[in-house]
């Protein structure tokens, strides 16, 4: 006991006595530090009092796939601080190869009594991946919202960028520079993101040959094999599905002996962290990133205060932010 008030105590920042007040239900406690000491009872592993226990905690799962693409550590910051505007405080879990999957982080989460689950990019996008563990959710009643495309009929309420607007603009900024053999860099063929671009590029382009689209895991490493097939199918100016996908086929283009971008024009999508900095700086579309995590947070928050709340997606335009790894096509 005394070993548990001391871990709680130094979590918080507040006495042992605090602590105890909170843990035995004695008044002379505010609101928010009786939430915070909750808090970190759930997420150092210890079990509320009995008399505490009808509460579901002050906490909410943020579900991430990676850390490495820097788009989810910004989504996490964004997610993060409006939750805890609102006196909830994030769990967030991260998925790495051979680690804790989702489904075992679900379960984790139903096992703190957690008020809500925020999934930013995860299986929810991948037609072919298992789903399970979404309709356990469901069936608890847990709040949830995605980030991001989902495939159909989840019931979620979901907040999204607009892929299909995104691939526009990348496609017509390439165009207005004179390519004529633009390609794409997608993920796999069941990701919903991607999907929803290559039917956009469909519909905005005169031609779209299926040998000017390469499928790629989304990596850098992902960005160059994909990026080298192309380039060498005659592609000039590339759209890709991420940012980190994008500095792949600028690799590519370089170990080629191409110069980017007065050779090969190459479009990301994120506009995540750094980009201005590369060499060239990146031409990519920008998630609106602080408008959707805080919409996220209203959408899980509304559900929390029993709000019903459709499953519907809320769209978010994207911005093309034009930097120095486009140019003109060049002349053959």
């Amino acid at each position: 006991m005394t070993r548990r008030l001391a871990e709680v105590a130094k979590k918080v920042g507040v006495s042992e006595a605090t602590v105890s007040r909170v843990l035995n239900g004695k008044p002379g406690v505010s609101e928010a530090t009786r939430q915070a000491v909750l808090s970190a009872l759930d997420v150092l592993g210890y079990e509320r009092p009995t008399q505490l226990r009808g509460e579901r905690a002050r906490l909410v799962g943020l579900v991430l796939p990676e850390l490495q693409n820097p788009i989810f550590p910004a989504f996490a910051e964004v997610i993060g601080g409006a939750l805890a505007q609102l006196g909830l405080t994030s769990v967030l879990c991260t998925q790495t190869k051979g680690g804790v999957s989702e489904a075992d982080y679900v379960e984790l989460l139903l096992q703190q009594q957690v008020s809500g689950v925020v999934f930013a990019g995860g299986l929810y996008a991948q037609a072919e991946a298992p789903h399970d563990h979404y309709r356990q959710l469901a069936d608890r009643n847990i709040p949830v919202v995605l980030v991001n495309a989902a495939i159909a009929d989840l019931g979620f309420p979901a907040v999204s960028c607009d892929d299909a607007v995104a691939v526009e603009q990348a496609w017509r900024h390439l165009a207005s520079l004179g390519h004529e053999r633009i390609g794409l860099v997608l993920g796999p063929g069941d990701h919903m993101p991607s999907a929803r671009k290559l039917a956009a590029a469909r519909a905005v382009a005169a031609e779209l040959p299926d040998e000017h689209v390469a499928r790629a895991i989304f990596s850098i490493e992902g960005g160059h094999a994909a990026g080298a097939k192309l380039i060498d199918r005659g592609v000039t100016g590339f759209i890709c599905a991420s940012d980190p996908l994008a500095l792949g086929v600028v690799r590519a283009a370089r170990r080629k002996g191409l110069d980017v971008p007065t050779q090969v024009s190459v479009v990301g999508y994120d506009d995540s962290a750094l980009m201005n900095c590369t060499e060239p700086p990146l031409t990519t579309v920008r998630q609106p990133i602080e408008s959707m995590g805080k919409a996220a947070v209203e959408l899980l928050n509304a559900q929390i205060g029993g709000t019903a709340v459709p499953a519907d997606e809320l769209l978010f335009e994207p911005e093309l932010v034009v930097r120095g790894s486009t140019a003109q096509a060049p002349r053959d």
